[in-house]
């Protein structure tokens, strides 16, 4: 054990030794039954006599925090007998910028429900973790480790080429390897873009509801974020402030609405584009992968002809958040920038996970995973949609989707009802469902459900309609 103890200063070396081991025993630093030195090591380390450590190991011992074990060492007991204290924090004057204390904290809730009807998770029985596994391994093995350096910051060349190839099949996204940027999540991809567009106080748009982090992120940024209403079509485009510098959108698949925006917005949402000089486009295709029925319409990155749309996409839906692998296709004039922001933002996101990914797009692993996937998906959505239309019907009604891990149903005008409290009582009996409140930033909010399908398994979608409609749907 590298155990730091400091000797500057004045007074008896022993008993400076044993005071910052029993502070390191009393905050936790050294765990019960973890193995101190040997007395002779630590001596050479600290340049002290043997006797000096002695002394300091046989006063904690004599109190109860250290043991000598014949001929395995002096270790921290399991029990001492002196109760722990909490580490004490050093206060300081030094304060963030007033904007970080303003800021709303990003809910991230980790508690176990049975019947988990929450968003942004997809189901993880369905990883094909033994095929992941093999692939990992692949890359790491020596002679894949030969290039293991410091890589490019744009991401991994075979992952990039695989990102831009299964994009364009599957999402009629249009780019080369050149024109994709690998990222940790779709979060740091609007991160980076934020940091190279966004000037504090520049206006940027949002989609009302929408997604908050989104919206917290270009706030840390300093600009000022403007919600546009959301209707049957996607973004009221003719509401976008005519200052806007960036535009952000999830038009596949609303969030969290779930409506896709018409081919008329897409079209007049890139035509206000052009008009507005230097304004740029985020489309966020958070989870598209997964469609029920209907075609895809063309996505806006497709659309563009003038490079202002910024394309995004995730594999935390598809596959499974903890890999952190995102991407962005990026117009040619913010490239290099982007580029740049990435690489100084962490160099580059881990090679072995981006290698192995590439393999598992290359070999048609990911377009088999997010069939069988999508399967499994539709008979929730549909289980869901079916009890909305037959049990909720009075209390409910469902917002037409197609696409994608979560559904949304607006409460009846009629039913005025505190949806929250009965949202936490459902809670309180194992199932857990959010609010359409929740995405909404801009007064009057709505009033719904949101619920995801992602988490839960099919033979418990059922039950766990039943126990939210008790709590829900009651006089």
């Amino acid at each position: 054990m590298d155990l730091h103890i400091s000797l500057e200063g004045r007074g008896d070396l022993a008993a400076r030794i044993y005071r910052q081991i029993l502070d390191a025993i009393l905050d936790g630093r050294l765990r019960p039954g973890e193995r101190l030195p040997p007395t002779r090591e630590l001596a050479t380390r600290l340049d002290v006599s043997r006797n000096t450590v002695a002394a300091a190991y046989d006063r904690l011992t004599a109190e109860g925090f250290l043991e000598g074990r014949s001929g395995a060492g002096t270790f921290v007991r399991n029990e001492p007998l002196r109760r722990r204290r909490a580490r004490r924090r050093t206060g300081s004057a030094v304060q963030p910028r007033s904007r970080w204390e303003s800021l709303d904290a990003v809910p991230n809730d980790q508690s176990e429900f049975t019947f988990d009807f929450r968003l942004g998770m997809p189901d993880v029985t369905l990883f094909p973790l033994e095929t992941w596994r093999r692939l990992v391994s692949r890359e790491l093995r020596p002679a894949s480790l030969r290039s293991a350096g410091y890589g490019e910051p744009a991401g991994h060349p075979a992952l990039r080429e695989a990102i831009a190839r299964s994009a364009g099949l599957s999402r009629g996204v249009r780019a080369e390897a050149e024109d994709v940027i690998v990222t940790q999540g779709a979060q740091q991809a609007l991160d980076l873009i934020g940091r190279v567009l966004i000037e504090p106080g520049d206006c940027v748009a949002v989609e009302e509801p929408g997604y908050p982090p989104a919206r917290i992120l270009f706030e840390s940024l300093g600009a000022r974020v403007v919600g546009v209403r959301v209707d049957d079509e996607g973004l009221d485009v003719s509401a976008i402030p005519r200052a806007a510098r960036l535009v952000y959108v999830t038009p596949s698949h609303q969030f969290p609405l779930g409506t896709p925006m018409s081919l008329a917005r897409r079209t007049a949402l890139l035509a206000w584009a052009e008009r507005n000089g230097d304004a740029v486009v985020i489309e966020d295709d958070y989870d598209s992968e997964f469609r029920f029925s209907a075609r895809p319409l063309e996505p806006l990155q497709g659309l563009d002809r003038t490079g202002r749309v910024v394309y995004v996409g995730s594999f935390s839906k598809t596959l499974l958040p903890l890999l952190r692998v995102g991407f962005m296709v990026a117009p040619a004039s913010l490239q290099q920038s982007l580029r740049l922001a990435k690489q100084l933002s962490d160099w580059h996101s881990e090679r072995t996970t981006q290698a192995a990914l590439a393999r598992f797009i290359d070999e048609g692993l990911l377009a088999r995973h997010i069939r069988k996937a999508t399967r499994e998906y539709a008979a929730r959505h549909e289980r869901i949609v079916t009890a909305l239309h037959n049990d909720f019907s009075e209390w409910l009604t469902p917002i037409p989707s197609a696409a994608g891990l979560h559904l949304c149903a607006r409460l009846n005008p009629d039913r005025g009802i505190d949806l929250q409290q009965r949202i936490a009582s459902a809670r309180q009996a194992d199932v857990a469902v959010e609010s359409l409140a929740d995405y909404c930033a801009i007064d009057p909010v709505q009033q719904g459900l949101v619920i995801g399908y992602g988490a839960i398994p099919t033979e418990r979608v059922e039950e766990g309609l039943r126990r939210l409609r008790a709590h829900v749907c009651r006089a």
